[in-house]
């Protein structure tokens, strides 16, 4: 889920459309996930892994993700930042933990965008991207790319699409295009970014949201920001990633015309299919980064295990600890 968006609403429905539900597939799937742990769980950060039970491995080798390139989605702050201690005492806090960047996601809390890009600037980090949904007009995608300008970012991300129609996700796919040119005029990067249900809903023919996306995308205009929770998620409950779902997702990856330039990098519990800090959960970053390296490791999850700065602090530790095996 991402920026208020109700991700496992169209997830139940294509896979009850198929007969069969989260849960039911989540029973299938837990053999699978518990032995996916044993490998991921040598390449967590030592704190998170030792609290569920796992003997890491020391890491080797030179780091598997740049410390220059680690961010956080700050929808993952949002109960702190809309509540105590507030905006600029969890940025603070945020910038003490070391990330150097940020996604923007939940407004700007009564500043402008510039007066934000001050803010950030005063704190040592950066907002280099964004999720924004398509534009209602070309008036508001323009006040959009000039906010984005104002903030320095580098992407904009239309951050969740949801329909039953493959004709509507064409139109989505055709206006996604067109906002990205224009995005690109003003030397911005224009992704989209996935959930699961783009790979379980059946549009008829054979065809799913992520078919139809890749298809009519542009791939000179369009990139990919890959959600890897959901990528593998979408592999489990479409049935097609149940045995290796980090292999699923990077024939994802690999097969789509579009470049994944960007990750979200959130955990999945091996039994309850929920969210989960890195380094808890069962998901091998470590082989899909070894496969695929990006410019932008982006730290998430949408319901904190204990609490946001908690979140963040191990998202980030487990992100500066991952090490290449030798």
């Amino acid at each position: 889920m991402c920026y208020g968006f109700d991700a496992e609403r169209p997830l139940e429905r294509s896979l009850a459309q198929r007969g069969s539900t989260r849960r039911n597939v989540l029973r299938g799937a837990v053999a699978t996930a518990a032995a996916g742990a044993v490998g991921a769980a040598g390449l967590a950060a030592a704190g998170p892994a030792a609290a569920h039970g796992k003997k890491p491995e020391k890491p080797s080798g030179r780091p598997l993700v740049p410390p220059g390139l680690i961010s956080i989605q700050i929808y993952s702050l949002r109960s702190d930042l809309n509540g105590e201690p507030g905006f600029d005492a969890t940025m603070r806090e945020i910038a003490k933990i070391g990330y150097p960047r940020i996604e923007q996601a939940v407004g700007y809390f009564g500043r402008t965008a510039k007066e934000l890009r001050r803010f950030y600037d005063r704190l040592g980090i950066r907002a280099t991207s964004s999720h924004e949904g398509i534009s209602a007009d070309n008036t508001a995608l323009d006040t959009k790319i000039a906010n984005a300008k104002a903030l320095g970012q580098s992407y904009i991300n239309v951050p969740y699409l949801a329909s039953d129609s493959a004709d509507e996700w064409k139109r989505w796919a055709d206006r996604m295009n067109h906002e990205a040119a224009r995005a690109k005029k003003a030397g911005l990067k224009y992704g989209y970014h996935n959930h699961a249900h783009e790979f379980t809903t059946d549009l008829g023919r054979g065809r799913t949201p992520w078919s139809i996306l890749t298809e009519r995308l542009d791939r000179r205009l369009v990139h990919l920001e890959i959600d890897l929770y959901w990528a593998v998620t979408g592999g489990i409950e479409s049935g097609d990633g149940l045995r290796d779902p980090e292999g699923f997702a990077l024939d994802v990856i690999r097969s789509a015309p579009q470049k994944t330039l960007q990750y979200h990098v959130k955990d999945r519990h091996p039994e309850t299919g929920d969210f989960a800090d890195l380094g808890t959960g069962f998901i091998d970053f470590p082989r899909i980064f070894r496969a695929h390296s990006v410019q932008e490791y982006i730290v998430e999850n949408d319901s904190p295990d204990v609490t946001p700065i908690q979140t963040a602090k191990v998202g980030y530790r487990y992100l500066r600890s991952s090490k290449c095996r030798r």
